[in-house]
């Protein structure tokens, strides 16, 4: 009900519209810029109401139509907009100067999961104490990482050193996410199979049965 309120006060309607001439605009009319006052008499001869819709235009556009049936429109419109907005997380992944191979694979894979379900990934090296001296190290990390995803996003910023750490920000690509995800699940799908579990049963068909019955002559039964 609020929401409403605010939409109402938003628009000015009928008498509150106080410029000398207005540019209207309708359903099945062509626009037409006419004195305030002949909108008003077009608006109450039709049963519906004049809306400013546009105040900066010069002249203002005014709307004819009911006025509950244009903050019903304004809402939806509001809710599909709404809808259509992706909410993007930031996921973390922090290595250590020195990570080693096996951490490394397996941070990469997260990284490529979460670029494909279209989140931002936030990698960074933290140094902590004296491996500091080790920076240089942990900038040729981050950007061996940005190369192996580049298939999965691209490098919203260079690695940048902030106090113990060291930043980078991957954006994931959206034209290809999609059949990438697919990708990742068929990657996974392997190497559960060759760790050892159990490939999925394929449905067995049944064997032909023989027919022992009596013969009629002059017909093949060994096919």
């Amino acid at each position: 009900m609020k929401k409403d309120n605010k939409l109402k006060v938003t628009y000015r309607v009928n008498n509150q519209i106080h410029v000398p001439q207005v540019r209207i605009v309708g359903d099945g009319m062509e626009s037409q810029v006419v004195p305030t006052y002949k909108a008003l008499q077009m608006a109450e001869d039709m049963g519906v109401d004049l809306v400013e819709i546009s105040p900066n235009a010069e002249p203002p556009v005014c709307r004819l139509i009911e006025f509950t049936k244009f903050i019903y429109q304004q809402k939806k419109h509001a809710k599909e907009v709404k809808a259509k907005q992706v909410k993007v997380e930031v996921k973390e992944i922090r290595f250590g100067p020195q990570t080693d191979d096996h951490d490394y694979e397996f941070k990469l894979k997260h990284a490529k999961g979460f670029l494909s379900e279209g989140d931002k990934v936030k990698a960074y090296v933290f140094f902590k104490g004296r491996s500091i001296l080790f920076k240089e190290q942990g900038e040729v990390l981050l950007l061996r990482f940005a190369q192996d995803l580049e298939d999965y996003g691209k490098v919203e910023s260079m690695p940048t050193l902030e106090g113990k750490r060291m930043t980078m920000f991957i954006a994931p690509k959206k034209t290809q996410n999609k059949v990438l995800k697919t990708a990742l699940e068929l990657e996974e799908e392997n190497e559960k199979t060759l760790s050892g579990a159990a490939p999925k049963k394929q449905p067995q068909q049944k064997a032909r049965k023989e027919y022992t019955g009596p013969k009629v002559e002059g017909e093949d039964w060994d096919d």
